[in-house]
């Protein structure tokens, strides 16, 4: 066995590994593609507004500035909790048991929380709007009577999908409303148009850019490779009927054919990942046929066909374990295209649908205040597309360098 410090004891993918970590722009990219990828899998579990599709609408709140704070009284729903686990949260986020009520001020008045209503403009004061401490605390069953004991200071009630009476002091249902009920919110980005947190917008935008780049180059490299492998290994008739597709699909603009695509398997979110996937795969193919061309003469494929092995076991086993590496590159390049592509869809309206949050739908959304009073909201989605393509094309190209065995140096070519 060779020993730890044996210079060919080591594979070309460690040292591909060893020369990608000195190229400081591909570390770059890997590392931001890595915390867009761990904000992408974690999704509502870390976004301020856990409700699905961060859709929690506060028309209050309307394009409120970046650092924006207010204080809400959050009052219980009068139906049964939505409380889920931990993973279906982070996958599919959560029902919020609460409404939640901006306010300017607020005061006790009996068995009431009377709160001035938020209106956004110091010189227009809101209006006044009384809650009743229990029903703001606890889900309360109005099919049965509540009962407000304002002289002894207490309140009895039902509790939703109870049968049980509970029984509350005035004085314990103010303490749990100042521990509980009333909070202080900060949108660290502000908010859209319709009062939606920003932030939270974005991080689930991550999760579609992802989802969308991932799917879509799985489509492409499987009929890519497969498509190449045939055409450049059976060449002939075979051949000549691919690369007719090939040119065929190629000839078509990428995002013209996409729409098509996409027009014809309607709109939505998984239709994207399936439209972006199909236009993606030629690329992938002729780079493939044109590697396979080379090998199949190679002297390891005629001891293979001499042992009798199949045709498939020789693609399979022996041929595409040797193009993997232009592959990896075009995957990265073709996921920053994805990328592009998901989010012009979206801005045409014919990408993922409303309320899905997409950077796209977002950019198109939010176009008119560029010139406006909130150009951030067009700005922040449009940085997060540049930031995360520029990602992707850093990584590619430092994996193309990585990856080049004739530039290696030759005590790290294994022989």
């Amino acid at each position: 066995m060779a020993k730890k410090d044996d210079k060919y004891s080591y594979s070309l993918t460690y040292y591909a590994w060893q020369r990608l970590k000195k190229n400081k722009l591909a570390m770059f990219g890997l590392i931001v593609i890595g915390l867009c990828m761990i904000m992408a899998i974690l999704g509502f579990a870390i976004t301020p507004d856990s409700t699905p599709d961060a859709n929690d609408q506060l028309l209050e709140l309307s394009k409120k500035p970046p650092g924006f704070e207010v204080k809400m009284l959050q009052t219980r729903k009068n139906e049964l909790t939505h409380e889920v686990n931990f993973f279906y949260k982070m996958i599919y986020g959560e029902i919020s048991d609460f409404r939640s009520i901006p306010f300017s001020d607020y005061h006790y008045d009996g068995n009431d929380i009377v709160v001035r209503e938020y209106t956004g403009d110091e010189k227009r004061q809101g209006t006044d709007i009384r809650y009743n401490l229990a029903d703001a605390v606890y889900a309360i069953d109005y099919n049965t009577p509540i009962v407000n004991n304002v002289e002894e200071g207490y309140t009895e009630f039902y509790e939703f999908g109870s049968n049980t009476k509970i029984r509350k002091t005035i004085k314990e249902l103010k303490e749990e409303i100042e521990k509980n009920n009333i909070i202080t919110r900060k949108y660290i980005l502000g908010t859209d148009p319709a009062g939606r947190d920003l932030l939270s917008r974005l991080i689930i935008g991550t999760r579609v850019s992802f989802s969308v780049g991932f799917v879509s180059v799985f489509i492409s490299v499987v009929i890519g490779i497969l498509m190449g492998a045939l055409a450049g290994f059976y060449r002939g008739r075979v051949d000549d009927v691919i690369i007719w597709i090939i040119n065929v699909v190629w000839s078509i603009p990428t995002l013209l054919l996409v729409i098509a695509i996409t027009l014809a398997l309607g709109k939505g979110f998984w239709q994207v990942f399936v439209a972006v996937g199909l236009t993606m795969w030629v690329e992938v193919a002729r780079v493939i046929r044109g590697q396979v061309m080379s090998l199949r003469e190679k002297e390891f494929v005629e001891a293979g066909r001499a042992l009798g092995f199949t045709n498939y076991r020789i693609i399979m086993r022996h041929v595409l374990p040797n193009v993997m590496g232009p592959v990896i590159v075009i995957s990265a390049a073709n996921f920053a295209s994805a990328i592009l592509i998901e989010a012009g869809l979206s801005f045409l309206g014919i990408g993922a649908q409303p309320p899905t949050a997409s950077w796209g739908a977002m950019i198109n959304a939010h176009r008119g205040y560029i010139i406006g009073d909130a150009p951030y909201l067009a700005f922040l989605p449009g940085l997060a597309i540049m930031f995360m393509v520029l990602a992707f094309v850093l990584l590619g190209n430092g994996l193309r360098d990585s990856l080049d065995t004739k530039s290696m140096d030759d005590d790290q070519v294994m022989y």
